[in-house]
């Protein structure tokens, strides 16, 4: 002990979840009902026969929210039953989101940042590695590996923005040991709109959605949509991504928090 005293910096990377923010195609689009507290007092009565609405301080009641949902709505993490009915090369059933080891989701954090390529460019491994190379980081097992895919929540056509991770890639990171990945763009692999640019030219079906199908060869935890990655190092920092727990469910809501030594 050097008697310094440790500080621990928490930086949210979780978009939420809204009615006001397009992050999704309209036939996925999540749905908010807000009820306020002078909306309510008659549900709080219905617990208390002959309450009244002055009975109650203010005349309120509570605020309540309905909401209707995706589990891939706001910042969330894919199972691996998400890309494939199978994983390990079909000797295994993919599990869900409910049967996700929990200590996979507290680990050293590594940010790759290939921000700088265009929308819809597949990344390689190769590109991977020398990004690896780049920042000194040799990759561990149980790593959490964040990718900055230059998508930018919040503005137009965001569906369509950032690079995607091929199978290539994500390959590389699951052979190393790597168990969870994340992109702040839409998804893992390039945006739909630029591949379906591709599958008319080629009709090449390995190149659709090819990052998630690599989950049937080796499993792994896919979390989509973060934000805010420029805030935080290549290195040195902790990621936490504890999934709801939705039983039999291709995915869960978390909150991404970055914890970093001041």
């Amino acid at each position: 002990m050097d008697g310094k005293l440790c500080i621990m910096q928490f930086i949210d990377l979780s978009i939420p979840i809204t009615n006001d923010v397009v992050s999704d195609p309209p036939v996925m689009r999540p749905q908010i009902s807000y009820m306020t507290h002078d909306q309510t007092w008659e549900q709080i009565a219905m617990f208390f026969p002959g309450l009244t609405r002055e009975d109650l301080p203010d005349g309120e009641g509570w605020a309540v929210e309905m909401l209707s949902l995706s589990t891939h709505n706001g910042t969330h993490m894919d199972a691996p039953w998400h890309y494939h009915s199978t994983t390990d090369g079909g000797a295994s059933p993919a599990p869900s989101i409910d049967e996700a080891p929990l200590d996979l989701f507290f680990r050293p954090g590594v940010k790759l940042d290939f921000s700088d390529r265009p929308h819809g460019h597949v990344v390689s491994a190769a590109e991977v590695e020398a990004e690896l190379a780049r920042i000194g980081h040799d990759l561990q097992p149980f790593d959490i590996v964040l990718v900055q895919s230059g998508a930018v929540y919040g503005s137009d056509n965001f569906i369509d923005q950032g690079c995607g991770m091929g199978a290539e890639a994500t390959l590389y990171l699951t052979e190393r040991g790597v168990q969870v990945v994340g992109t702040d763009a839409w998804s893992w692999d390039a945006p739909f709109s630029h591949t379906a640019k591709r599958w008319a030219e080629t009709r090449d079906p390995s190149i659709i959605w090819e990052g998630h199908k690599a989950g049937r060869i080796r499993p792994y935890y896919q979390i989509e949509k973060l934000t805010n990655l420029s805030a935080i190092p290549a290195t040195g920092f902790t990621f936490s991504c504890f999934p709801v727990k939705i039983e039999r469910a291709s995915a869960g809501w978390i909150r991404a928090v970055a914890l970093v030594e001041d």
